[in-house]
């Protein structure tokens, strides 16, 4: 698999991103996108490829931000629902330039690397990417992100439910009470 090279115009996040990392290109900060097919440069930088990302799938980054920290109740660092099925988390502060997105459903595990502030991250396509950001924090990253997604999950299955189960449960207790009254 080749991760980067081909320089791309536009990318949306979808189910095969993997990672988006700045990268350096010529005096400029560009995005190295990995993904579980072909990986590419774009010429924007990674939050600006999150943000559009966010609003190409119904919402800004800001509100989505908003919603992940009133779920989780976190300020720094927050992760987000990109979509219903994608989750990212940052690896700093999403307003430094150095700050990598990981997606989430695609790490399989990771360990401390020979530096103590840089964890090699492997993905589900087997790829292992050195990411500066101590093992400590990398964990809490992905904890926060499975708070977000539970969460987020939790409240979908119970909206769902109540939109099937309520409305008959209300139609059969309104019978009832009827039967009651003359």
């Amino acid at each position: 698999m080749d991760n980067g090279g081909k320089l791309i115009k536009e990318y949306k996040i979808n189910a095969s991103t993997v990672a988006v990392l700045p990268i350096l290109y010529g005096n400029r900060i560009f995005s190295k996108i990995f993904d579980l097919g072909k990986g590419a440069i774009s010429p924007f930088k990674p939050m600006d490829i999150v943000k559009e990302s966010c609003m190409n799938n119904g919402s800004t980054y800001e509100g989505r931000k908003m919603a992940a920290r009133r779920f989780i109740g976190t300020v720094h660092k927050v992760p987000i629902a990109i979509s219903p099925l994608i989750y990212l988390f940052p690896t700093t502060s999403p307003e430094n330039p150095h700050c990598i997105w990981i997606a989430y459903d695609h790490v399989i595990d990771y360990k401390k690397g020979e530096l103590n502030c840089m964890t090699i991250v492997e993905f589900s396509n087997n790829q292992l990417i050195p990411i500066p950001i101590s093992p400590s924090s990398f964990k809490n990253q992905l904890v926060r992100t499975m708070m977000l997604k539970t969460k987020l999950s939790k409240m979908t299955s119970v909206e769902h439910s109540n939109s099937i189960y309520t409305s008959e449960a209300g139609i059969q207790l309104s019978a009832e009470n009827q039967q009651k009254y003359y």
